[in-house]
């Protein structure tokens, strides 16, 4: 049985470093200018740095250079590709065919990934791809698991396939979508989507024996959610997904807080790894249980199982997690008082829980004291301030730097 990749976000190079710890094999990043993230907190010199981390770690990283590119910006790509080939980054995501003329030039010795962008429907376009020049294809979400294994099934074995299995779905083909620049001038295919989707609308209808007379549809009184989806999540699929020797399995989200990102990576990290393991105990309620402490919107399997699944609008809008929320981030362990970069209001008596990489149990323990970071005083609570706020505690085991800690609400 081949154990796949696990390919987590890096939206900034603290998050490829929360990313590591909880257990990815590797990450996908990329310059907010070329990639399809323009608000990702990854400059040059941040994603230098990321390249090199995940080397001296043995892990993989791959730069997103997935925008579909006007004229003018092929000079900054070539730049950033030669720069690319000198790091020897592990691969280039790619959607833009002049694009790719651009890396097989100045950067013969990267592998050639093909975005999801690219619209990968069939084995007759992955092969296409193979034949110019590509190491691996990113699969689009639309595609069901029978579709999949045909794909897998007529590709050559060199050619590598990923696909996605958690986080937001596009309402766009494959995520090439034109809504927000014709309602915002902000084009999703130069990475500065602003989620149009997402939006509520009030729709009307015109009665039929009295034209001009619009009667409202509503869902209720705030609107209606008609073009937003709930969000991918193939934990229970995990096993079959295996079986099917798919190289890479991709966790969306380079926007996402480090909290989502080490609980959402930590989780899939313990469940491949256990069912290599040991393939009959493998129980996915416990690790749902544990992805629906971070979630924002309804889970979905999107087509994955069934072609005909109508179940991914999500038409309340935008679902916040009410149970739980990102308490702080492990700064240094010391014994007696740890100290935390805190991201939300704590007080004495909060329930908090350790996010421990590799297991999916987590320490829980309830806040009994409080220190001041800078006089050393004990306090009742303490509010996230200005970027960096920190705050003492006693935590009930050993835990390191990066450790991510959630509170119960």
């Amino acid at each position: 049985m081949k154990k796949p990749e696990l390919l987590a976000p890096a939206g900034s190079f603290e998050k490829a470093k929360i990313a590591f710890l909880y257990g990815a094999d590797a990450v996908y990043a990329g310059t907010s200018s070329l990639s399809l993230r323009t608000r990702a907190e990854m400059e040059d010199d941040d994603l230098i740095k990321t390249i090199k981390l995940a080397h001296q770690l043995k892990k993989k990283i791959y730069v997103a250079i997935n925008i579909y590119a006007w004229d003018n910006m092929y000079e900054e790509i070539r730049k950033q590709v030669k720069i690319l080939e000198e790091l020897k980054v592990d691969g280039i995501i790619v959607a833009d065919g002049g694009v790719v003329e651009i890396i097989k030039k100045e950067a013969p010795n990267i592998p050639i990934h093909i975005s999801t962008q690219a619209n990968i429907v069939s084995y007759h376009t992955a092969n296409f791809w193979h034949k110019n020049g590509a190491k691996r294809v990113i699969l689009a979400r639309e595609l069901d698991k029978k579709q999949i294994k045909e794909l897998i099934k007529n590709t050559p074995s060199d050619l590598e396939t990923e696909i996605f299995i958690h986080g937001a779905i596009c309402f766009g083909y494959s995520g090439r979508c034109f809504l927000s620049d014709f309602l915002s001038c902000r084009s999703a295919n130069l990475g500065d989507c602003s989620q149009s989707c997402r939006w509520s609308y009030n729709l009307y209808v015109e009665e039929t024996n009295n034209p001009g007379n619009l009667m409202p549809v509503e869902h209720d009184d705030k609107g209606t959610y008609i073009f937003s989806s709930k969000d991918l999540c193939l934990i229970e699929e995990i096993p079959e997904i295996v079986e099917m020797g798919i190289d890479s399995l991709k966790i969306e989200g380079r926007l996402k807080t480090e909290y989502y990102l080490a609980t959402v990576v930590n989780t899939y990290r313990t469940a491949i790894d256990e069912y290599i393991d040991n393939p009959n105990k493998y129980n996915p309620s416990k690790y749902k249980k544990e992805l629906e402490k971070t979630k924002t919107r309804g889970l979905t399997t999107f087509y994955f199982n069934n072609r005909d699944n109508k179940d991914f609008q999500e038409y309340e809008g935008k679902q916040y997690n009410v149970d739980y929320q990102f308490a702080g981030k492990v700064i240094e362990y010391n014994i007696d008082k740890s100290i935390i970069e805190i991201r939300n209001r704590l007080q004495i008596g909060d329930i908090l829980e350790i996010i421990i990489p590799g297991k999916i149990e987590v320490c829980k323990f309830t806040i009994d004291k409080l220190w001041d970071s800078q006089t050393d005083e004990e306090i009742k609570f303490v509010n996230p301030g200005k970027s960096g706020q920190t705050v003492k505690i006693k935590l009930p085991i050993k835990v390191e730097e990066n450790w991510i800690i959630r509170k119960k609400k």
